[in-house]
């Protein structure tokens, strides 16, 4: 008898040994598999129960948080965007059926309640109903306003910078989307509306500021001029002859300038003027090796480090691709051919000139904080890449300077201080000519920074163009230069204002 029971104890032991085992393989294992799975809900479900934090601007407007369903919705809470399609495009969307994208993805943990140290924060109130985060922005209400003021209905992209620490200001992006009419209960209107954007051109559940490229035209001169300055190719007494038409390497086709003119002059003049047959021969001069290094120096290539989902990468070309193809090295040098940019990459190009050849990661998140308001993590800005030299940055930013005081950068000339002192602004435009044959395609951009003593401000702009529309037919300073004057003009006509 005895022996009996020891051998039902021992396989009630093994019974339990092995259901301990299963338990731990599915819930600590296999937690994210499961999790993941699509017919598992039961987590979308508790969260959707569950107090989720806001999402606010660094001047404190709230522009994502959680409300109480109205209705017979089976969810206590649904997210809610008060300044609907104006952040759309940074906070995402967080939906019930289909999940959710940009901040409300990758900061989702912070405003459930679930980093690390906010459940450690919970374990001393067990009976806390919330336990969700803050996520606060450094981009700014009115700055985001402006911005979008500023560009209206215009297919395009704007980012303002801190060019001192990367911090994002401002970044609009049309088209966009109002994340309120997808984070609704209903997940058939929903589904139809998800349907209805991912049809629509110009990706508007894109952040097209940093999740686009395009070519950058004469912009891109910064770079090249960066490089070659770097690598002695170039200085301020170097002299180009005027001309209208120069042939690069394997080939019989010309290169010319903007409208077919004669172009030349001092360094500083082919700058301010936008030749492109100086900087199509200064790319030749460099040649592919160098050329190419030069631009990964800049960060080209690379995926840009934001704090945000699914940043894209700059793109110029490899060694490999220009030996044979030294004509479009020479278009490349004067951001044509297989150049393509990201807003956000452009105006870190001139934050880079602006702070003295440093390249700082850019960021829109400034400070998490639990639910009693104590710091999770701040962020402490950091260089990403230094692709120039204190020096070569003082001469990028006296050319700079010209292009906006004589050259095609003078509609970004900025508005007096209110004692009548000049604010300086420095600028590079840019008109990127699409394609050879048929309709006219055009970009228009504009980046720069001001003031130029003491930077505060760096911004690109950028409009796309359609066939034979008015961004086509017009160059970057006349479109794009005007949304820069107005954006900057603003934001330093305020902060001086706030000084007193």
């Amino acid at each position: 008898m005895n022996k009996q029971i020891r051998r039902l104890a021992i396989g009630l032991l093994v019974c339990y040994l092995a259901l301990f085992v299963q338990l731990n393989v599915l819930q600590v294992g296999r937690e994210k598999e499961l999790n993941a799975n699509p017919l598992n809900n039961r987590q979308t479900v508790r969260d959707f129960n569950r107090p989720r934090g806001p999402i606010v601007t660094a001047d404190g407007v709230v522009v994502a948080r959680s409300v109480p369903t109205v209705g017979d919705s089976t969810n206590k809470f649904q997210r809610e965007y008060p300044t609907g399609d104006l952040f759309g495009n940074v906070t995402g969307y967080y939906t019930f059926s289909y999940g959710s994208s940009q901040l409300e993805r990758s900061t989702s943990d912070v405003l459930m309640g679930d980093t690390p140290e906010q459940r450690l924060n919970a374990i001393g109130n067990l009976f806390a109903d919330d336990n969700s985060g803050t996520v606060q922005l450094t981009m700014q209400s009115d700055a985001q306003e402006i911005a979008a003021k500023a560009l209206g209905k215009r297919e395009g992209s704007v980012v303002v910078l801190d060019p001192i620490t990367g911090a994002v200001i401002a970044m609009v992006s049309n088209p966009r989307f109002d994340p309120n009419l997808v984070a609704i209960p209903d997940a058939k209107q929903a589904g139809k509306l998800f349907d209805f954007l991912n049809a629509a051109p110009g990706k508007p559940l894109l952040n097209n500021a940093y999740q686009e490229r395009y070519m950058p035209g004469s912009s891109f001169k910064v770079i090249t001029t960066g490089i070659a300055l770097e690598n002695g190719v170039t200085s301020l007494d170097r002299v180009f002859p005027n001309e209208t038409e120069y042939v690069p390497p394997q080939t019989t086709d010309p290169v010319q300038n903007f409208g077919g003119s004669a172009c030349g002059g001092t360094m500083t003049e082919v700058f301010y003027r936008s030749c492109n047959i100086p900087f199509a021969e200064l790319a030749i001069e460099l040649g592919p090796e160098r050329m190419v290094a030069g631009t990964k120096q800049w960060g080209i290539g690379e995926q840009i480090p934001i704090d945000m989902p699914r940043a894209a990468s700059s793109a110029f070309g490899e060694v490999d691709d220009f030996t044979q193809q030294l004509p479009l090295l020479a278009i490349g040098g004067f951001g044509q051919g297989s150049d393509a940019m990201v807003p956000l990459h452009m105006a870190m190009v001139a934050a880079t000139v602006a702070n003295n050849g440093s390249m700082m990661s850019p960021y829109v998140i400034g400070t998490t904080f639990d639910h009693s308001g104590r710091v999770l993590e701040r962020t402490q800005p950091s260089v990403w890449k230094q692709p120039i030299s204190v020096a070569t940055a003082d001469i990028l930013n006296d050319l700079m300077i010209e292009v906006v005081n004589q050259g095609t950068g003078r509609p970004m000339q900025l508005a007096p201080a209110p004692d009548g002192t000049p604010i300086q602004a420095a600028a590079k435009t840019g008109t990127a000519q699409l394609n050879t044959t048929g309709p006219e395609r055009s970009n228009a951009w504009i980046i720069g920074y001001a003031p130029v003593e003491a930077p505060k401000y760096a911004i690109a702009v950028v409009l796309k163009g359609g066939p034979d529309d008015e961004i086509s037919a017009g160059t970057g300073g006349k479109l794009a230069g005007p949304i820069a004057k107005q954006i900057l003009d603003f934001l330093l006509a305020r902060d001086l204002a706030a000084a007193g």
